[in-house]
């Protein structure tokens, strides 16, 4: 028998450690997030190591530099621009974009200034990112970055066909292409051998068809390319020159830069640039593959480009002063990492983990590797560097000279050269498409100059000072007294050009003609707006709207009629408001429509629902007919449309109200009043008409009470009608049997709205059977007695 022994009560006073760290009431502290390793970033890292490893020997070889340098590159780009760079999933290392450049660089300064350019260009770009300058450096034209592209590829697949049959490659392009005539009369066949079974498997690979393809697949092509002629090599017998890793005991580091200032100035801002360009262009793409991966978390979805510039430069840092290449992002690699579904920056650092244990444990290995395959791998990525899409692009764009220009330029006298040169162009073709303006005059079938038919003066281009006396020239070409329309195909007018178009249209109009500005299909251009007529607020694109025509010509349809009306306010519509709304009516589209209820009103074009209610998209589910009316159930004469929106809102869409919305001087009762639809030849809207007698007839009873405003009798029988048949309507809505059932449960209201459209005044029904309208106020005002 154990005896209880009773509990000492707490003392209020008493503060231990865990009532000071940890209130009563709330939940217990969050154990220590430790750091874990996914199987997706675990699989994915493995992926990109074996695309990493072949072509990082490739590019170190293309270089002419250390191959080991190409394994520190890919080593420190995994380790450090993974971990601070601001695209998680975009995986860096040395670059086929960077091969001529470097190349370039260890033929004039030598490796270990090389290695000290590399260094003062990852300051430079901690610099730029400090700045915040990223989004700047995505202004450069995608010509300019496609072309610089394209030329560095042909550069590179020119200087590997060497290796690849056997001979050594030249500095310049020229001089390997001078060279390659001899070349080919000295081939080593071996050589050749495996650099075709290298291309042959490579591009082979990928089309493997089957089940087993997919399957195979998962293995990178450039492994399995660079894996069979290592096989073959070694089991056939086959001499040709290997990979050699010296000793990482003799590895050169960077030294102090040797050489004169200027050069080494331009060489660190070549640098500076084809790396922060290719990185920031890489993160973007990277971000594109991302948004189709609904699974990625939202922060490695979206890349921190001034930090990914950061984390570049410290890569570069870390790399120059290691003995590495140059490092950037990498699309080949980064795109392999999305795809094998990479969740975080884990598995672009732990792909430089592996680089590292491979250089350290798997030397022998790659020493087996020919340097043939190597060469063929890396021809094979500069020939795709050429990108038909790309090309296609910018011809479509119009940009094909800027892209042949810069292509020329970097192929011919150097990547910094051939850019400046691309933007120079691409300057000079801006300036020359904001000055071409192509001005005509024609007279349309009606009739011709001398008879007064309608002429047409078309501007096509941006209209500006340079293209004023064209214009004045084309316009004065207009006889006296004609209608003229003049058709601005363009995006931007300046002050000149305005002042000299209004002038003669106020000279034209003066001496009796007509005249009509508008923009493609109608719109208008951007043009100075006079501070006298600033009136327009976001209702003024309406038919009636007066702030740029005269009073006396509202009444006038326009010349387009319907069809112009709606082609225009489309027009204003995709330039004014689609980009406010864009985003809500995408989050409209993916979560479907949750509107709170269903509006039922008349179908006058004045009555605006979404003005009225301060409503927008999604928020109200309107039903709009001709006097607002709701059929009873059972008599909707073989139209059920009202009563299915009726029951699809209340128990599909379960909307938590109903409004039933009359208005003034509503022809549908003024029908109703004057001629009830009894007698004679029935017609659709006689028909229809039927379902408002119980308002007639609601009226009509001396001793059932009108509807009447707060304030003021209604001012004659049709405002009277209109405010009963609100009411009326009303009483239908709870006849049908879901509306019913939800009143009854309490999830439901129902309420009535009397809009004056000559007062812009909105009224509310009050509590029944009063049936009295009160008048909304705006938020500071007192009610009418």
């Amino acid at each position: 028998m154990s005896a209880c022994v009773p509990t000492r009560p707490a003392d209020p006073t008493r503060t231990d450690e865990t009532s000071r760290t940890h209130p009563p009431h709330s939940p217990p502290p969050k154990p220590p997030r430790r750091f874990r390793i996914s199987g997706a970033d675990l699989s994915a890292s493995g992926a990109v190591f074996l695309i990493a490893l072949p072509l990082s020997l490739g590019i170190a070889l293309a270089t002419g530099a250390p191959l080991q340098a190409g394994l520190v590159a890919a080593a420190v780009g995994g380790l450090v621009a993974g971990r601070l760079g601001g695209s998680p999933l975009q995986v860096s290392g040395p670059a086929a974009g960077l091969t001529v450049v470097t190349a370039d660089l260890i033929h004039r300064y030598g490796w270990r200034t090389t290695c000290a350019i590399t260094v003062m260009a990852g300051i430079a770009q901690l610099g730029l990112g400090c700045l915040r300058v990223a989004r700047t450096a995505l202004a450069v034209s995608p010509a300019v970055v496609h072309g610089m592209l394209a030329g560095i590829g042909v550069t590179i697949a020119v200087a590997q066909v060497h290796i690849v049959l056997g001979g050594i490659p030249q500095s310049a392009v020229l001089d390997n292409l001078r060279a390659l005539p001899a070349e080919l009369t000295h081939v080593d066949l071996a050589a050749l051998l495996l650099s075709m079974l290298t291309l042959a498997v490579l591009f082979a690979w990928p089309r493997i068809p089957g089940p087993a393809g997919r399957a195979l697949r998962r293995v990178p092509a450039a492994l399995v390319a660079v894996a069979c002629a290592t096989a073959t090599a070694a089991f056939a017998g086959i001499t040709v020159t290997k990979v050699d890793l010296p000793s990482w005991s003799s590895h050169a580091l960077a030294g102090l830069p040797e050489g004169p200032a200027m050069g080494l100035v331009a060489a660190v801002l070549t640098v500076t640039l084809v790396c922060s360009v290719q990185s920031l262009l890489g993160a973007v793409a990277v971000d594109k593959l991302a948004s189709s991966k609904p699974a990625l978390r939202p922060e490695a979805r979206r890349s921190d480009l001034d930090r990914e510039l950061l984390g570049q430069g410290a890569a570069n840092i870390v790399s120059g002063t290691l003995g590495g290449l140059p490092v950037a992002g990498v699309a080949v690699r980064s795109a392999a990492n999305v795809n094998a579904g990479s969740e975080s920056r884990n598995s672009t650092m732990l792909h430089g983990v592996w680089v590292v244990v491979a250089a350290l444990l798997l030397v022998p290995v790659l020493e087996q590797i020919p340097l043939a395959s190597l060469a063929a791998l890396v021809m094979a990525v500069g020939i795709q560097m050429v990108s038909l899409h790309h090309i296609r692009t910018v011809t479509r764009h119009r940009e094909v000279l800027v892209y042949a220009v810069t292509t020329l330029g970097v192929v011919v006298l150097g990547v910094l050269e051939g850019v400046a040169l691309g933007i120079a162009v691409a300057v000079a073709v801006a300036l020359h498409r904001l000055a071409r303006t192509r001005i005509t005059h024609t007279v349309d079938e009606t009739g011709t100059a001398g008879q007064g038919g309608t002429h047409h003066v078309r501007v096509r281009g941006q209209l500006t000072f340079l293209a004023v006396p064209r214009l004045s020239r084309v316009l004065h070409q207009v006889p006296q007294g004609v209608c003229c329309v003049v058709e601005l195909d363009g995006s931007f007018m300046d002050h000149a050009a305005f002042e000299s178009l209004q002038d003669w249209q106020k000279s034209h109009v003066a001496q009796g003609g007509k005249v009509e500005v508008t923009g493609r299909a109608g719109t208008r251009i951007s043009e100075p707006a006079p501070t006298s007529n600033s009136c327009c607020r976001p209702w003024t694109p309406w038919r009636n709207h007066h702030c740029d025509r005269p009073q006396a010509e509202t009444s006038e349809p326009p010349a387009g009629g319907g069809g112009y009306q709606l082609a225009s306010g489309i027009s204003a519509f995709q330039r004014n408001t689609a980009p406010h709304v864009r985003d809500e009516l995408a989050r409209l589209a993916r979560e479907g429509q949750r509107p709170t209820q269903l509006f039922l009103t008349c179908a006058d074009s004045r009555l605006v629902t979404s003005m009225i209610t301060s409503s927008g998209p999604g928020d109200l589910f309107v039903v709009r007919n001709v006097g607002n009316l709701v059929p009873l159930p059972g008599a909707e004469s073989g139209d059920d449309s009202v009563a299915a929106a009726i029951e699809y809102a209340v128990d599909v869409l379960k909307v938590q109200s109903i409004t039933v919305c009359g208005h003034s001087g509503c022809g549908a009762m003024q029908a109703l009043l004057n001629s009830p639809p009894e007698g004679g030849a029935q017609t659709p809207l006689k028909r229809w008409l039927r379902h408002g007698l119980p308002s007639l007839a609601r009226m009509a009873v001396s001793n059932q009470p009108w509807a009447r405003f707060a304030g003021r009798a209604p001012a004659d029988a049709v405002e009277q009608l209109c405010l009963t048949n609100v009411v009326q309507q009303l009483e239908h809505l709870r006849a049908h049997e879901s509306v019913a059932r939800r009143l009854y449960e309490g999830s439901l209201e129902l309420h009535g709205m009397y809009f004056h459209v000559g007062e812009a005044q909105a009224y509310l029904l009050t509590e029944q059977p009063d049936e009295v309208f009160d008048q909304v106020q705006p938020e500071g005002e007192l009610r009418p007695a």
